[in-house]
Parts: C-alpha cells; structure tokens; sequence
C-alpha cells in the first residue's frame, strides 16, 4: 500500500496555518495541506467560546496586513466575528480546500534515510518533504493542582471548554484564576449567579480598553480609502509597540501606564478594602496587563467577592481555605490559562529522537522562534522567542510567514533537498535572547508568570522591538542553515 505524500504539511488551522495557505498559494505552492483536529477552522476562535470572549488586541491590528477589512463592527472584535473573519479569509484565498478536517497529528518523525517527515494522523498516515507547525499557543487547557478537585460533586468545566447548557443562573459560583479570560467572562456571569467566588493569587493590571462600536462614516472611510485604514493600523502598531518601553528601555516607563490602572481602579471601585486588594504589587508588564472597563466594577457588587486566601482543599460541595474557612459552592469554573507550549510539541521527533517539547523542557529554545537545530525541513510558527510581550501575535506570525515561505521558495530554487539551522547560529541566538531577557520586566518585575519557566529563564517571548523582528525575518539567512541541494 502506497503512503500518501506531499509537499508540505501544516499543523493547525487557526490565523497560524490560514495565513501560511494564503501566502504559499501566493506564491505558486499548491501541493501542501493543512491538518486540522478540530471539524472546522478557527484554531482558538473556534475553540474558546466562554461569555464575553473576544480580542484584547484592536481588530484593525489584529487581522492580516494582506486582508484589511474594513468593517469591524467595534474597537475589539468578538469571538464570532473574528471566526468569521478568519473563515472568509480561508475562502477568498481559497485556503479551505488544502484544509483536512478531524485530521489531528498523532505523531511525526524525521526519516533522516529518506529525507522525509513521516506522519501519523487520525484521519491516516502521510509523508512530507516539510513539516510546518502552526499549532496555537492557547491551545490546551491548564488546570489548577487541588487536593479533592476530583471528588467535587457539583458542575466543574474550563473557559475553554465552557458548558453553555449549563444555567449559572443564581448559583454559588466559584472562578479560580484571574487571566485574561477570567477578566473578559466574570462581568458576563455576575449579574446572573447568586453568589461568585473569585480566586485571586495576584491582582493583573487593569487598563482603560475604551471599546466603542464603530460608526458606519468610520467603515465607510476605511473602505473607500485604504491609506485611512492603514493609518489606523500603523497607530495602534505604535501605541501598543509603546509599551515596550518598560521592558526594554526602562522600567520608569511604567509609571504613567501604572497611574492608568490606578486611576482606573479608583474610578471604578468604591470600596477602599477592596480596591487595596484589587492593587498589583508588581511591575506592569511583568505579566500581560488587560484591557477592561467591565472587570473592575462586577467585583464592586454584593454579591461578589474576592478570596486571596490560598485553597486548602476541595470538598463535593464546599472549597476550603488555609485558614479553614468553608465556602459552599456549586459550580466552579477554571480561568487558569494554558499550558505553556502545544500538546503537538510533544508529538514532533526530530533526527536525534528526542521531541520539540522534550527540548523546550531543558529550556526554551530555537532559531527566531521559527526553526529547531536536530529538526531539518521543519519550521514554526509563534515558536520559543517568536512571540512578543508588546505586540500583536498576528504581527509576529504573518514575520514568520514571510521567512517560511521564503525559505521554501530558495528550496525551489535550488532543490535543495534538507534545511536545517546550523547548532552554532541557534546557540548564538539562545545567547542573544538571555543576555537581554535578563533585565526585562518579566525577569525582574517582581511577579511569576507563563512568560516565564519554573527556574526563572524567559518562556520564550522575543527580548527586542516587534520591528526589529520584523527586519530579521524579512528574508530566508540560507547561510544560517545547512541546506543539502
């Protein structure tokens, strides 16, 4: 039985693999597909669909520069219009076509005899000549670690998993976690639940997110002039790249943008106790401040409150605390984030036959957050050191984008036929990336965070301006590989 082949597989079909189909379809790839898990495309706007979830990043920079669309019904796009977005993108550029579906990668090694990446998939085997991750990385949910969690009788789920049969309506209701999700659904939740418990193991910054519907004059010039919509784009760019100047200029910066969230949190909670313990005790920036004007005042509501107290244990009806205070509860909801790399990591085994997160889980590490010495013909996107604190997640992957598919039009030129990132370069880069993480906010904020790994190294975001990245990524460095023709 002949094994299928092909050219190029991509894993993951969110604004990762729908932007690489895009851009290899532009220039001139055809013979590539897409795996996808999941029944439909999406990625995470497909897979979060909890109350209030939407974009903390202002839709016109959070989209892609080669499909600007105009007609962003507000500031901040929603879940179900971003998802219709990235669908409409797949089909205009005639994307959805490589896409398999119910296709999820099972496993994928390196056959160094013949050149090849051999995958397994729950739809069947392939081989491919390529192997392109873009799986997300807010993709797998991450659970708290509480003794009796399991023997809990009432109604337990993730935001990433949210039980919309579920009727939260006048229940005790208690949300361990205060992330970005935790920030976007518990104003959603308040009004309707009796009771809500928020668990708080530090208090994020909260900045002003000023969201507002966009006018229909405002849609109609953007798309009848372009330069207007890129002016808008080019001006968020800068005022979110701005905040790069507390982690990587000087953390004085943090001043104004700290007296923003103060200022806020006097506005918006009247209760002086409250407001003390609503108050972080680390740099902003340290961890990944939210935008919310809704989050500040649910908490300022009787029936909320805010517990700092650490969970002792759970009980079937009840969580308890360290200092054996009993609260009962109905329903609890997890807004713990993500595990720190994909699931898909795992399954990844490079030339030595050790996998993607088996070397993550020495340290962070690759070339660019894009290639992995010991994994040739294999590239990434948002990869260790291919994100950024200060800027757009689709800013850094449409960079990446770039180099791929420039890399992939140099192996067409030269049919070359293995590519992989010279270990002196990577280690070069890995030096590079320490050196000026070491006095970055996330390292010395005062905080612990998922920008950073258990013995305090940087996680894997990009220590230097999105720009600059930019630049580096502009073109393929075929003398930063060993390329076999």
């Amino acid at each position: 039985m002949t094994t299928e082949h092909t050219h190029i597989a991509v894993v993951g079909a969110g604004f990762g693999g729908i932007g690489l189909g895009a851009e290899l379809r532009g220039a001139g790839f055809e013979d590539f597909v897409i795996l996808e898990r999941a029944d439909d495309l999406g990625g995470t706007w497909l897979a979060n669909t909890y109350p209030g979830c939407a974009c903390d990043v202002p839709s016109q920079l959070y989209s892609y520069s080669f499909a600007p669309n105009p007609n962003w019904s507000r500031t901040y796009g929603k879940q179900e219009e971003i998802l219709e977005y990235l669908r409409s993108v797949a089909t205009e550029h005639d994307v959805v076509r490589h896409i398999r579906f119910g296709a999820e990668l099972l496993d994928a090694r390196w056959d160094e005899d013949d050149s090849v990446w051999r995958l397994e998939t729950a739809a069947g085997s392939l081989t491919a000549d390529f192997l392109i991750s873009a799986a997300g990385i807010f993709a797998e949910a991450k659970y708290p670690d509480l003794p009796g969690l399991e023997s809990f009788e009432g109604k337990a789920f993730h935001s990433l998993h949210w039980d919309h049969d579920h009727d939260l309506t006048g229940e005790r209701v208690a949300v361990i976690g205060t992330g970005a999700s935790a920030v976007q659904f518990v104003p959603e939740i308040q009004p309707k639940v009796g009771k809500l418990l928020l668990f708080q193991r530090s208090a994020p910054w909260i900045v002003p997110r000023m969201d507002r519907p966009t006018l229909p004059f405002e849609r109609s010039v953007l798309k009848r002039i372009p330069l207007a919509q890129r002016a808008v784009r080019g001006g968020w760019y800068a005022a979110i790249e701005a905040f790069g100047l507390i982690s990587l200029v000087d953390k004085r910066f943090r001043h104004p943008y700290e007296a923003l969230g103060k200022m806020q949190l006097l506005r918006q909670v009247r209760d002086s106790a409250l407001r003390k313990t609503l108050t972080p005790d680390y740099v902003i920036g340290c961890k990944r401040a939210i935008f919310s004007d809704a989050y500040l005042p649910s908490l300022d509501r009787p029936n909320v409150e805010v517990v700092t107290q650490g969970i002792a244990e759970v009980r079937p009806r009840s969580i308890v605390l360290r200092d054996g205070t009993e609260h009962p509860v109905d329903t609890i909801i997890h807004g713990t984030g993500f595990t720190p790399i994909p699931t898909a990591y795992e399954r990844y085994i490079g030339s030595d036959g050790l996998s993607v997160a088996e070397l993550y889980d020495k340290r962070p590490q690759s070339y660019l957050g894009v290639a992995v010495s010991g994994f040739p013909n294999y590239f990434m996107t948002l990869g260790p050191f291919g994100a950024a604190g200060n800027q757009s997640a689709i800013y850094m992957i449409e960079s990446q984008i770039n180099y791929i598919v420039d890399a992939l039009k140099m192996v067409r030129r030269n049919g070359a036929r293995r590519v992989e990132v010279r270990p002196q370069v990577q280690e070069e880069f890995l030096d590079e990336m320490a050196r000026r993480s070491s006095t970055s906010v996330w390292l010395t904020g005062g905080c612990r965070s998922y920008y950073t790994t258990p013995d305090g190294l940087n996680a894997g975001l990009y220590p230097n301006w999105s720009f600059e990245y930019r630049r580096r990524t502009s073109r393929f460095d075929t003398r930063s590989y060993e390329v076999v023709r």
